[in-house]
């Protein structure tokens, strides 16, 4: 199964991701993740990224890209996936339906963690991070509603909406139910 996990921060896309791996036996790809293993691994690709956040800029789409699909390559992603973090714009899944394409793959579905602005708030500062005030969440959610949340749009009927607020298991159990499994 080849899915894209969409839903702002605090969402639990991590918390369902590690589930999901689980339960349908296909890797979490989450960039967070990929960003922190190629930096300390130095791979090239890694030393091209640190040099963009050390700078504090962004890492740009086609490195980001590069990444995932150099990811996407490896044996335990040839069944299936669970992406995280990436596609993050429009820009972003144009460019992942054409890396899909050129292996002759499509994404089974898009799934959308849909839950309220202040849930999320409550969840990341129950979490106590230093960097996790309410004016700083709030900024990132704005930043979702901008850049992220426009990809609902694109990605039309590919779009499987769960509900993620309640318990843990609950949503998971929504979440494989909406995945027919």
């Amino acid at each position: 199964m080849r899915l894209v996990l969409l839903g702002p921060p605090g969402a639990g896309k991590g918390t369902q991701a590690a589930l999901l791996t689980e339960k349908l036996g296909v890797p979490h790809i989450s960039t967070g993740d990929l960003f922190r293993a190629n930096i300390g691994e130095g791979t090239p690709l890694g030393l091209e990224a640190k040099g963009y956040i050390d700078a504090g800029k962004l890492v740009p789409t086609d490195v980001t890209a590069r990444m995932v699909e150099s990811r996407l390559d490896e044996a335990d992603a040839a069944e299936g996936f669970l992406l995280d973090g990436f596609p993050r714009t429009v820009e972003q899944a144009e460019i992942l339906t054409e890396l899909l394409a050129k292996k002759g793959l499509a994404l089974d579905g898009v799934v959308n963690f849909e839950v309220s602005e202040d849930v999320v708030v409550e969840r990341m500062l129950a979490r106590g991070r230093a960097d996790d005030n309410e004016e700083t969440i709030r900024t990132r959610l704005q930043v979702y509603r901008n850049e992220t949340a426009p990809l609902i749009d694109h990605y039309g009927d590919a779009i499987i909406t769960v509900a993620a607020e309640g318990e843990v298991e609950e949503i998971n159990a929504r979440v494989m139910e909406a995945l027919g499994k």
